[in-house]
């Protein structure tokens, strides 16, 4: 993140966005899973940790749910348990 000069407010460059705003066929890195308590251990449990690198498979119409791949796997998850996810894309 880069935070302008004066402000505290970050802002996420252009390589960097939530997984729930990935497009189909776009893939990236885990930077931080933020949220709390249940929905986060979930998401570690499942193997969504910092560092695995998620392929978005396929998006409904509206968003929800949403299947990606990682560690070798289809996962299938909620737009509210996507959108705590912290990415950055890969080229």
């Amino acid at each position: 993140m880069i935070f302008k000069k004066g402000s505290k407010k970050a802002i996420r460059s252009n390589l960097e966005k939530k997984l729930s705003e990935f497009e189909i066929g776009e893939r990236g890195i885990v930077k931080m899973v933020n949220g709390e308590g249940r929905i986060r251990r979930r998401l570690f449990d499942m193997g969504i940790t910092p560092g695995t690198e998620i392929y978005l498979r396929k998006k409904t119409p509206l968003g929800d749910p949403m299947e990606v791949m990682l560690r070798g796997y289809e996962l299938t998850l909620r737009k509210n348990e996507a959108e705590t996810v912290e990415m950055e894309m890969i080229r």
